[in-house]
């Protein structure tokens, strides 16, 4: 691929893929120094991904695979050093000390709640959650992360119950 081809690709996933590429940068770091650090990573790593893009799978697949990849090795690479206790979503349990989605929707700060429970899960179930909230269909996410689309919709599907459960037992759901 030539070097204004590479660049054509970037501009064009830039152009549709920039605010979630930042959004999932934000999910994965919360440190607003080391976000934009790896904000220009994500940047960089997609446009050297591009001189092997062949076209074999979609532009969304192709940046999205790229990004949580990416945004994975940084996140591997700080939390070693953190010594951090991660949980699959079948182990974790929310109820005993997240701050109630009551307190926390009050507060303005839901998305916040969400995200920390997210946080608190090793990085595959992780990366099906936050391509699951930008709106990415089950058969890609499935391409993306290399699970099957019924292992995928599994975990999505235990996400929403457990988020079901937890904002039921504030008050928040009738």
């Amino acid at each position: 691929m030539t070097e204004s081809e590479q660049d054509r690709h970037f501009a064009e996933a830039m152009a549709r893929f920039g605010g979630a590429l930042a959004r999932l940068a934000r999910a994965y770091e919360t440190d607003a120094d080391l976000r934009r650090d790896l904000e220009q990573e994500l940047q960089v790593a997609l446009w050297q991904s591009f001189a092997g893009f062949d076209g074999r799978c979609s532009l969304s697949t192709w940046v999205w695979r790229v990004a949580h990849n990416r945004a994975t090795s940084h996140m591997l690479a700080r939390r070693r050093h953190a010594r951090r206790n991660w949980s699959s979503i079948e182990d974790l349990d929310i109820a005993d000390d997240a701050p109630s989605p009551l307190d926390a929707a009050e507060s303005g700060q839901a998305m916040a709640q969400i995200l920390a429970i997210i946080d608190r899960l090793d990085p595959p179930d992780r990366q099906i959650l936050l391509l699951y909230l930008e709106g990415v269909t089950g058969a890609d996410i499935a391409e993306v992360t290399g699970v099957s689309a019924d292992v995928a919709a599994a975990k999505i599907s235990r996400f929403k119950t457990m988020l079901t459960r937890r904002f039921a037992a504030a008050g928040e759901v009738s």
